[in-house]
């Protein structure tokens, strides 16, 4: 049975990393942009299938031996993120919601994939005006609107057969996708209590002479606060990172946003790939998440792809026997993505890190992914004290056997190279996954990285360092308010920053052999954890 999940794209950012992971998915599952089912079948390349306790194989067929006969079946499960509707179209489960029309009209009446998305999932503010990079104006404006947008999610929901949760798409440092965010969050848990709540968040610049928001600070503490207390795991997704990526490994001088986003769209896509083609392990949300979270608090991930390209999809597609629609992206977005280029051109990634990379092996991509370089948060994974407390590892690749993985362990092992929690089990967890049939590669083998690791510390007492210094002079504080959350005190501001203080002291708690002893009573007394 199909364990369908709900996406939320909320804001301009999140609206903007949402296209790109819907266009990706699309590819991946031969989706043409208006919805309809590639006529041609790609490849399919099924392999040896084997479970243990550490490696699950994601390369079974899962619709059993009457399927392998079948040479047009394609064992994926495209109804996780997609429904069908009578004409054949599939349609994702999606929520385009939006304060200010710009970014959701450019993705439903612009480009190929105008017609992919149900119009009736499209929630812009009347006004138009947006929430001016204000935290308490998003959340109120989420109040004022919650209605329409819970008719519209609880509408998806009824459409599902099994509804294991949803996942969102915002940014913290805005006004939308942090306000009217962390509203939607609230209500989620509100509405659905027992439903999984995953967010993909966009943490903003951290430099000073790049800062994207003045108030970015305000905003980020208080989306911090909504993301600590009602999500099930956040996948952070750092600016800073993902610039120091773009520049550094994949030698594009000044990345633009359209590279970033599809950068951003390959990670998400690579993180749901074992939910998209199922095996007997990983295969859902809850099974993804549940060893990789061992406290309730301690949800925030962060991730890691080798080899590193801008965005696979835009590379080497298998292409598409005709018709009207073409799951080929225009030349236009190719070259804006730095994608399908000659091996010659400097400024894409194939110019750069993905030209260095000239053979793949399990080993080797399992080395890269735990390296900074190739890790999408600016923390230092490899201080003295910080310590991972969870990894999973999906290693992409059709001719994958089970015993490279186990010597790729056992070598990373003997090195000693990954320091792990003093408390629980020091073992990577890997799954092996099927790369799409739809999608020509280059590399034999990619691999994702999912981790939980105690330098999420680190990200967060840099954000409350910058948010103590403009709120110690009280500064730019008359947006908010004016607004009725602040209208009377500033109360919200001290209870977020103490949630977050009492986050940063966890993490560096688990670093600690007596973490199984921590007091969250003292933490809930003086900070409001719940």
């Amino acid at each position: 049975m199909p364990r369908e999940i709900i996406t939320l794209q909320v804001g301009q950012c999140g609206n903007q990393i949402g296209g790109e992971f819907w266009k990706q998915l699309c590819v991946e599952h031969g989706i043409q942009p208006d919805g309809l089912p590639r006529d041609d079948h790609g490849t399919h390349n099924a392999t040896t299938n084997t479970d243990d306790n550490t490696i699950h194989n994601n390369n079974q067929q899962h619709g059993g031996p009457q399927n392998k006969h079948n040479q047009n079946f394609i064992d994926d499960r495209k109804d996780v993120f997609f429904y069908q509707s009578d004409a054949g179209h599939y349609i994702p489960r999606a929520l385009l919601v939006d304060l200010e029309p710009r970014v959701v009209n450019k993705l439903i009446h612009q480009g190929p994939y105008r017609n992919l998305f149900n119009e009736e999932n499209v929630f812009i503010a009347q006004d138009g005006g947006g929430a001016g990079n204000n935290w308490a104006s998003g959340f109120r404006q989420g109040e004022q609107h919650h209605e329409k947008v819970l008719d519209m999610i609880d509408r998806e929901s009824d459409n599902s057969d099994s509804l294991e949760g949803f996942v969102m798409c915002h940014s913290i440092a805005g006004g939308t996708g942090s306000g009217m965010g962390s509203y939607l969050l609230e209500a989620l848990n509100d509405h659905f209590p027992k439903k999984l709540v995953q967010t993909y968040s966009v943490f903003p610049n951290w430099s000073q002479n790049q800062s994207d928001v003045v108030v970015q600070p305000y905003n980020s503490v208080l989306t911090l606060k909504r993301l600590t207390l009602n999500a099930d795991a956040v996948v952070v997704l750092d600016n800073t990172a993902l610039n120091r990526i773009a520049v550094d490994r994949l030698k594009i001088e000044n990345p633009t946003v359209d590279q970033l986003n599809s950068l951003v769209a390959t990670i998400m896509a690579a993180s749901t790939t074992t939910l998209r083609y199922p095996g007997y392990m990983n295969n859902d949300l809850i099974g993804l998440l549940a060893s990789l979270i061992p406290t309730p608090r301690c949800h925030f991930l962060m991730t890691g792809y080798t080899p590193l390209t801008i965005a696979d999809y835009y590379q080497n597609p298998i292409p598409t026997s005709g018709g009207d629609g073409d799951a080929t992206p225009t030349s236009q977005e190719a070259a804006a993505a730095g994608g399908r280029a000659s091996s010659n051109n400097k400024n894409t990634g194939r110019g750069g890190h993905s030209a260095s990379v000239r053979k793949t092996t399990v080993l080797d991509v399992m080395r890269r992914l735990t390296q900074p370089d190739n890790i999408m948060v600016s923390a230092d994974t490899r201080s003295p004290t910080s310590c991972y407390i969870s990894i999973l590892n999906i290693i992409q690749g059709n001719d994958v056997e089970p015993t490279q993985i186990h010597t790729a362990l056992q070598r990373m092992r003997e090195r000693q190279s990954i320091r792990f929690i003093p408390w629980g089990p020091a073992s990577i967890q890997v799954a092996l996954a099927r790369k799409s049939p739809f999608l020509a590669s280059t590399n034999k083998v990619s691999g994702f990285m999912l981790a939980n690791h105690t330098s999420m510390a680190e990200l967060f007492d840099r954000l409350l360092g910058q948010y103590d210094k403009i709120r110690r002079r009280n500064a730019f504080l008359d947006n908010y308010r004016r607004e009725p959350m602040f209208k009377d005190n500033l109360d919200e501001f001290d209870s977020a920053r103490e949630t977050v203080q009492c986050l940063v002291d966890e993490y560096r708690a688990c670093e600690r052999k007596d973490y199984v002893d921590y007091d969250y009573a003292s933490r809930s007394d003086s900070g409001g954890l719940e």
